[in-house]
């Protein structure tokens, strides 16, 4: 599932305080105002943090041709310093991957490949993301932690909001709140009190039959220890360099590509 379903989700609530979608015909929107009231506090929160530590356990499924699905998981660990220091490690069914950016380079490391690229890098943690993303057709873990609460889509889009309740998550009592839009039911449980921290995410993709889903659960660290050395990529003796594979995006003729960030 790609960053784009999930970050437009959650970006879309988080935008705005109303919801203002209509109804289809002959059904009747369900919009709890709490729901989306979470989800503004949370991003507006988030968007507070100046340093964390998250790890994630990442479940994910995916489909094949003949309709079965396949789940693969990953455990991810995340040691950010807004605006421009980020530490990143995966270690999935699939691959291992070591993202490193210090402000000014941003490095990929592939352990057990032992290779790795790196590129010049712009002056923040959104603006790198972009511009991977733009370039290079990377995307960088975790993320959207750093994009929810800002204005990067409608909230017309959501169809309903519900608030199911309080639930635990890991032992944390969390509120578990419920969306619907076109294309994708997800989940989000936040935690209770003064830190309304994102404590777990479920995705079911709509638009495919066999319904994949994609779940993370969050576990965070608000004074995380790091120094500059945590963020800087030293390559290992027996490691090869690469170069990353950069991408041309096709625009229209004229078009202008707007990032509000």
């Amino acid at each position: 599932m790609r960053r784009e379903q999930i970050g437009v989700a959650i970006a879309l609530a988080l935008a705005g305080a109303g919801v203002g979608a209509a109804p289809a015909a002959g059904q009747q929107a369900a919009i709890d105002t709490a729901a989306t009231n979470a989800l503004g506090r949370m991003g507006r929160y988030l968007g507070t943090l100046t340093e964390m530590q998250v790890t994630a356990t990442i479940t994910r499924e995916s489909v094949l041709p003949d309709g079965q699905k396949i789940q693969n998981s990953a455990n991810a660990d995340l040691v950010a310093v807004r605006p421009n220091r980020l530490r990143v490690s995966v270690d999935g069914d699939r691959h291992q991957r070591l993202f490193l950016y210090d402000g000014k380079t941003f490095a990929m490391y592939a352990p057990n490949l032992r290779y790795y690229a790196t590129a010049p890098a712009p002056p923040s943690i959104l603006l790198l993301a972009d511009t991977l993303e733009e370039r290079f057709n990377i995307e960088l873990p975790l993320v959207d932690l750093f994009r929810w609460g800002t204005p990067e889509a409608p909230t017309s889009d959501i169809r309903s909001a519900r608030d199911l309740g309080p639930a635990p998550v890991g032992g944390v009592t969390c509120e578990h709140y419920a969306f619907r839009q076109d294309g994708l039911d997800w989940e989000v449980w936040i935690q209770r009190g003064e830190h309304p921290l994102p404590r777990r995410l479920v995705l079911n993709t709509l638009t495919d039959d066999a319904r994949p889903q994609y779940t993370a659960t969050y576990t965070w660290n608000l004074a995380p220890s790091y120094n500059d050395g945590s963020f800087t990529f030293v390559a290992p003796p027996d490691a090869h360099a690469i170069a990353f594979s950069q991408v041309q995006p096709v625009y229209a003729p004229g078009q202008q590509v707007r990032r509000d960030k």
